[in-house]
């Protein structure tokens, strides 16, 4: 019961003169179709997840890319993306490094026992990154933000870590200071890369007791000639990516999660399927899209394989060039 009154507690009512998605004590998503599924959902969903995935955890093998990193170390001013798997991505723009919701842990979990699993192993070595200058975190669950990786990416590369409103705080409980927090719509430039921070329907947690007490958030990357969306996590509401592609699009690329959709009771409101992912695509106003988020933790119950799958049938539904819609592997790089 004490679990049960933690998590239902909510984060309060509207602040006056505050943004729409700001409340007495914490955050909400604006969407006034928004719902959390019932609580009961919840339990039997996350509990028979955490079972599976100690007594029967599933498989996959996927192709990969050898990626030593010296290319990327040896990159000076040439834009390029490497998936490292789930969200984690590393856009080099401008002479300027910078990672996406780092993740290079067993598991997406508060425990090394349970939770999450990684399916596949990072497509590049923690130490085969060449100097990280930036970290966009774009929301505090395990598989977006880890803590073991974060304290290794300040510990050796000292980057500025760029978090949504409230994850300050908690990484200074790390030691962790040199971090830069903002609200969507906020904008800094950062070694002369415009960064901001956009609206994405999500939630954040990390135990029962912190439901929404920090906001999620996607980011976009502008430099001199080249611009990234990277969505974070999010399931979609158009009026979000609409206003994002009129305000700060078009895009060069952007990444887009494709996968955790299954069953649609539990993620619907968390998760784009990959049919939404490429309206997002749309909406944003990009040119090439990035599938991420599939492949690399066993979070639903899709198959592990099944969201590229969807997302190129959808492509061609849609009558997309090919070549705009990048399915990398695990490990590889491309120039953008």
């Amino acid at each position: 019961m004490l679990l049960t009154a933690a998590g239902c507690a909510g984060v309060g009512g509207p602040k006056p003169g505050a943004p729409a998605h700001h409340r007495e004590h914490g955050f909400a998503n604006t969407n006034p179709a928004f719902e959390r599924p019932p609580f009961w959902t919840r339990t039997t969903f996350f509990a028979s997840r955490i079972w599976a995935s100690i007594v029967s955890p599933r498989t996959l093998t996927l192709p990969r890319v050898a990626n030593d990193g010296a290319a990327l170390r040896a990159n000076r001013g040439e834009p390029t993306v490497t998936w490292v798997g789930h969200a984690t991505l590393l856009f080099q723009l401008d002479g300027v490094n910078i990672l996406t919701d780092p993740q290079w842990s067993e598991r997406a979990s508060p425990v090394s026992f349970a939770g999450p699993k990684r399916l596949t192993p990072p497509g590049l070595a923690f130490e085969d990154l060449p100097p990280i200058h930036v970290v966009l975190i774009s929301h505090d669950h395990y598989d977006h933000l880890d803590v073991a990786t974060v304290r290794r990416l300040a510990a050796e590369h000292r980057p500025r870590f760029y978090v949504p409103l409230g994850i300050k705080a908690w990484m200074a409980g790390l030691g962790i200071t040199d971090v830069v927090e903002l609200d969507w719509w906020d904008t800094r430039v950062e070694r002369g890369v415009t960064l901001t921070c956009v609206p994405a329907q999500h939630f954040g947690s990390r135990t029962p007791f912190d439901l929404n007490r920090r906001l999620w958030a996607g980011w976009t990357i502008a430099g001199r000639e080249r611009r990234v969306f990277f969505g974070g996590d999010t399931s979609y509401y158009d009026v979000y990516f609409k206003e994002i592609g009129a305000r700060l699009g078009p895009f060069d690329l952007a990444a887009i999660a494709i996968g955790a959709y299954t069953p649609a009771t539990i993620m619907r409101f968390s998760h784009t399927t990959p049919e939404e992912a490429l309206q997002v695509f749309d909406d944003v106003r990009g040119r090439r899209f990035l599938a991420m988020h599939w492949g690399t933790f066993d979070l639903a119950e899709e198959p592990p394989d099944e969201p590229p799958q969807r997302l190129l049938a959808e492509a061609r539904r849609r009558n997309l060039d090919p070549d705009r819609v990048w399915v990398l592997k695990h490990g590889e790089t491309r120039g953008w």
